[in-house]
């Protein structure tokens, strides 16, 4: 059952995207533990919602990794990424975002460079906080960024593949209260993928991204290391 006894209601409006918000929200503040199952009838009820909405979200929410379905077990929270899956799952987007990438600074136009310059600003001025509440906006606005270059990258098989990773890359902050800790150098990288966008420069925009994930990954797996316990 969730240990926040703070019960939230979805707003009406847009219903299935506001399920898919709140049970993020609830992942990411630990209202959820790890491998904890994810009624549907129970969370339909709690939300006070249809079970359509319900199922809805928990099938998006599988596609990001964030939650699992078993056979005959229905749907649980994922567990958190041991620092091995961590560093395969951002080996694999070292493979496949720098291509996109190039590919992407390759079919740039002004409103495109427009673009990512929003999703930076958005960072910059984001809450940092530890709890989801405080991050969301700042965790919207990096996926944006890269999935902005996904998209334009113009490539059906390489944006599978990129989509299939989903929210896996955040599930090392779950169950940690690691927040954001890493804004200034990730900003900084951002920026550094967007001037070689904006020059037209293939090579430096495929380069700046490699970084940007090689930096993202070192910076992760410390902080999976500083969160384990001692002894």
């Amino acid at each position: 059952m969730p240990r926040d006894a703070t019960r939230r209601t979805p707003r009406r409006q847009s219903l299935a995207d506001s399920v898919y918000e709140e049970l993020l929200a609830r992942l990411f503040d630990e209202t959820y533990g790890a491998d904890e199952p994810m009624n549907i009838d129970g969370l339909a009820r709690e939300l006070d919602v249809s079970q359509t909405p319900i199922r809805e979200a928990l099938a998006r929410l599988e596609s990001t990794g964030l939650v699992v379905r078993t056979a005959l077990r229905g749907y649980r929270v994922a567990p958190m990424l041991s620092p091995k899956e961590l560093g395969d799952l951002m080996d694999a987007r070292h493979v496949i975002e720098p291509a996109l990438a190039r590919r992407a600074a390759a079919r740039s136009d002004p409103a495109f460079v427009a673009e990512l310059e929003a999703t930076i600003s958005e960072l910059e001025g984001a809450p940092r906080g530890p709890s989801f509440a405080d991050y969301q906006q700042y965790w919207h606005a990096d996926e944006r960024f890269h999935d902005l270059i996904a998209e334009r990258a113009d490539n059906a098989f390489l944006l599978r593949a990129y989509r299939s990773l989903g929210g896996q890359a955040q599930r090392f902050r779950m169950f940690s209260g690691f927040g954001v800790t890493d804004a200034e150098s990730a900003v900084s990288e951002h920026r550094e993928v967007l001037a070689a966008v904006a020059d037209g420069d293939l090579a430096r925009t495929e380069v700046a991204m490699a970084r940007h994930v090689v930096n993202v990954k070192s910076r992760a797996l410390h902080e999976v290391a500083d969160a384990e316990p001692v002894g």
